[in-house]
């Protein structure tokens, strides 16, 4: 019998049997895992069956290529976050991307590290959005898509940064852009690591994570559409921000 435990945060749950759900979560050390959870299909535990939710794991299997069972004890909750909209929408889209880019069973220390960083952050409408651009932009380059926003393609300048190439993920000054400025996407000070951010700042930045988790991310995961649960957090945000 094969047997691990790690802390995790829950992505997603679905009903398994008659009683039963199978649990797929988030572990430093185990990356994206899934587990069945007895009894994970009743009242008693659904409290701590919550996406976002924070717990300590126990998986068992006969062998390492079985799906196998957790047991779940919960170590913090995040239902707090649900009483907003907003933030319940920014969760949903964290835990819905996890499940979209990550491979299964693929070590995630950083990601895990950087996605318990944004949910703690979610009550706080101050500092999370801006926290969840960071996020998208740190997704893209642990799975291996990252921008490249160090220097103008053109010049090798870094001065004066203010557009991304739609094509190569790499910054364009803005002198260096001439009359190719309207085919770029926009280039916001705070995917440079300045802030805080405007909300038309924060939502250029989202244009251009959006962009790139559309056409590099999920081509290569077989052309899928990106969860709809990211098209909503944007959505709201402009209503709220816009």
């Amino acid at each position: 019998m094969l047997e691990w435990r790690d802390e995790g945060v829950i992505l997603a749950v679905r009903r398994h049997g008659e009683s039963a759900a199978i649990v797929e979560a988030l572990t430093p050390s185990r990356g994206r895992h899934a587990g069945v959870v007895r009894g994970g299909g009743g009242r008693r535990m659904a409290p701590i069956l919550q996406p976002g939710s924070q717990v300590a794991l126990a998986w068992r299997a006969r062998l390492e290529d079985h799906l196998g069972a957790f047991t779940v004890e919960p170590v913090r909750s995040r239902a707090g976050v649900l009483d907003d909209p907003l933030a319940a929408a920014g969760l949903a889209a964290v835990t819905a991307l996890l499940v979209f880019a990550l491979p299964e069973r693929e070590a995630q220390p950083d990601l895990y590290a950087r996605t318990v960083a944004l949910l703690d952050l979610l009550e706080d409408e101050s500092a999370w959005p801006l926290a969840y651009l960071r996020w998208e932009m740190a997704l893209l380059n642990d799975t291996g898509f990252g921008l490249d926003l160090t220097a103008c393609a053109v010049t090798g300048s870094a001065e004066d940064l203010a557009h991304v190439s739609p094509r190569t993920g790499r910054a364009v000054g803005r002198a260096a852009a001439g009359e190719w400025a309207d085919r770029l996407l926009p280039l916001p000070p705070c995917l440079l690591g300045q802030g805080p951010a405007s909300a038309a700042e924060l939502l250029d930045g989202l244009t251009v994570t959006g962009h790139f988790l559309d056409r590099w991310l999920a081509p290569a995961l077989g052309d899928r559409p990106l969860p709809p649960a990211r098209a909503r957090l944007v959505a709201r945000m402009r209503r709220r921000f816009g």
